[in-house]
């Protein structure tokens, strides 16, 4: 019997119910894009009153992730704006069928979670797309110009880019870069040579933070933990790479 009148009221309401969903949706939606249009234009207003204070994630930076621990450590301040776009390609990555892409878009996905949650810098998602434009870092560039910010990334040809541009482009590989532990010639280092160099004789090893090491004669020691003495260093916008001599050459 209760079945029957619980029947017989879903057929009475159900249109009824289903209209009242519809409208607390439509208005939630509303409400939604209202405080969206509000974050905008709030975004504007801060970038007019301290340009230099704006500073706009692209997805290389937020996937890379050591911008997080760049901003806990207080070395960017004001405010960081993520785009909606940007977040669009990371959940796009983070359902891919290829599973280096999936893993990439999961990683930028809960690196940007982490990064909102931080109290140190303010974080703001921007709405506008730029639907008439395709590619991601051609929107992340219209919108720096747009807002007058900074981009942070790592991405190698769109700081290029940028700078033809006139935008700053603060680039997290450059960062790493220059804050790495200065090597002089003269120094000795206790490293691993793993693999043959280019030329004959040379052989190659890797320090901790990813510096490539060429040695000099040392090919014949190929799977051996050697010293050696550094004799130049040379710094590339890809990193540095360290060029020594085995110790016992030294002098000879």
């Amino acid at each position: 019997m209760e079945d029957a009148k619980l029947d017989s009221f879903m057929k009475t309401y159900s249109i009824l119910i289903k209209m009242v969903l519809a409208y607390l949706g439509f208005i939630i939606a509303i409400r939604k894009k209202e405080e969206l249009s509000l974050l905008d234009k709030d975004i504007h207003l801060t970038s007019k009153k301290r340009q230099e204070d704006l500073k706009i994630l692209d997805t290389s930076a937020i996937i890379d992730g050591r911008i997080l621990d760049i901003i806990e450590t207080n070395f960017v301040t004001g405010v960081i704006v993520v785009p909606e776009f940007v977040v669009l390609e990371l959940q796009t990555l983070a359902d891919s069928s290829d599973s280096t892409k999936r893993q990439r878009g999961r990683r930028g996905l809960d690196l940007l979670n982490k990064i909102r949650q931080n109290l140190v810098v303010q974080v703001k998602i921007f709405e506008k797309d730029y639907s008439e434009i395709t590619q991601t870092d051609a929107k992340v560039l219209k919108l720096a110009e747009d807002l007058k910010a900074k981009i942070i990334t790592t991405d190698f040809n769109l700081n290029k880019v940028a700078s033809v541009h006139g935008v700053v482009v603060l680039n997290v590989n450059e960062l790493a870069g220059v804050i790495k532990p200065a090597l002089l010639p003269g120094e000795v280092l206790h490293i691993y040579l793993m693999k043959e160099g280019k030329e004959k004789k040379q052989a190659v090893a890797y320090l901790e933070d990813g510096t490539m090491v060429v040695v000099e004669n040392g090919r014949s020691h190929l799977g051996k933990k050697v010293e050696v003495t550094v004799t130049n260093v040379l710094q590339t916008s890809t990193g540095r790479m360290i060029f020594a001599n085995l110790k016992d050459d030294v002098g000879r």
